[in-house]
């Protein structure tokens, strides 16, 4: 049988506590014919939407990891034909454009700098211009870099020119501060294994009236079944889900919401700015260099490995020797940068603190091979 057995220091998934994976284990019903599981959903959903900062958009939670809602925003916004802004300063803000692309969408890509948070100034100077798309998507934390982008202030320049948004904050809610309906965020995806530090399994959505009547009234067909938003609109009214609900996945995430509004939400917020500087301050005093210029995420950092070590080898010391697993990057930032993440539960000190401990030993015991 697999079994884990490590401090899983990454960017995601993230350590869970004891108490949401005993609520994992409680006894579930029959989630299609129990009118009570209705009832429980419906209340866990407006629970997360608050989380969110949405009260008027409407929350949905489905059954998939967070790609799951990437992909059904696209699917269900975007009609063959249809212009869509994808707007980049990473590597999952450049992967929104295949996603369009499956639908039929024409994608127009916008892209800032790749090691500094966005730069809002060049989107205005481009939307004085070119305003002709259906809608744009943007990430809030890119997290293959750590680059956090100020998505209140991009939503709110997109909004005013008559383009829906669709934001990538799986990374970032639950860390930092987020309001879908005061920015005028039509979509936001979100994930269970992040900040939020559930186990891996669950999107979370928030649905503007704007966005639902653009998924309502189509021309044509949404093309999937599985990534079709239409059907949740009135999914508790009607007591009807489109498939059968992972009802443990569920029950333990209901226990990681708890345990963020047990906290407060500003006190875990707090925690993980407070994580993040303490994470790159020791990161700085150990000589190594940083990857980002500007725009630092509460949750994730990225650094460089010195010169003469590889990544390989940090991240294989680090796991045999000291039981700790950091993660490496993708597309261009593969074997490049290493990234620690200091989201949910892995932003404690004692798991921070051993982690960079680990991290110093590690580099020491490197550079003296």
């Amino acid at each position: 049988m697999y079994k884990a057995n490590y401090l899983m220091m990454t960017p995601g998934p993230t350590m869970v506590r004891e108490n949401v994976l005993r609520g994992r284990a409680s006894f579930f019903g029959n989630p299609d014919l129990d009118p009570n599981f209705f009832a429980f959903y419906d209340e866990l959903c407006k629970k997360t939407g608050k989380l969110f900062g949405a009260e008027k958009a409407q929350t949905i939670i489905m059954n998939g990891e967070g790609m799951l809602g990437l992909d059904s925003a696209c699917a269900s916004l975007t009609e063959p034909g249809d212009n869509v802004l994808v707007l980049s300063n990473g590597i999952f803000g450049e992967g929104f454009k295949g996603l369009v692309e499956n639908y039929g969408g024409n994608v127009t890509l916008f892209e800032t700098d790749l090691e500094k948070t966005f730069e809002i100034d060049k989107l205005r100077v481009f939307l004085e211009k070119n305003r002709n798309f259906k809608y744009a998507t943007l990430v809030h934390c890119d997290t293959p870099s750590g680059v956090l982008n100020n998505i209140e202030t991009i939503c709110k320049l997109l909004k005013s020119v008559g383009i829906l948004t669709v934001v990538d904050t799986v990374s970032a809610v639950g860390a930092t501060r987020i309001s879908v309906d005061e920015w005028g965020i039509d979509i936001a995806l979100g994930g269970s294994q992040k900040a939020i530090s559930a186990p891996s399994g669950l999107t979370i959505m928030t649905i503007s009236d704007d966005a639902w009547k653009v998924i309502l009234n189509r021309k044509s067909p949404i093309p999937s079944f599985y990534c079709n938003l239409s059907l949740w609109k009135n999914c508790v009214k009607e007591k009807l889900f489109p498939y059968t609900m992972p009802v443990s996945d569920l029950m333990a995430f209901d226990v990681a919401i708890d345990n963020i509004y047990k906290e407060g939400i500003d006190n875990v917020i707090s925690r993980h700015y407070t994580a993040a500087e303490y994470v790159r301050t020791r990161l700085m005093d150990m000589g190594v260099e940083l990857y980002l210029k500007s725009g630092y995420s509460p949750t994730v950092t990225a650094f460089y490995p010195p010169e003469e070590i590889s990544c390989k080898e940090i991240l294989d010391y680090m796991f045999d020797n000291f039981e700790v697993m950091l993660a490496d990057s993708y597309s261009y930032l593969n074997q490049k940068v290493i990234r620690i993440g200091h989201m949910g539960e892995n932003a404690r000190f004692y798991r921070l603190d051993y982690t960079l401990k680990s991290l110093e030993k590690t580099l020491r015991a490197l550079r003296n091979k």
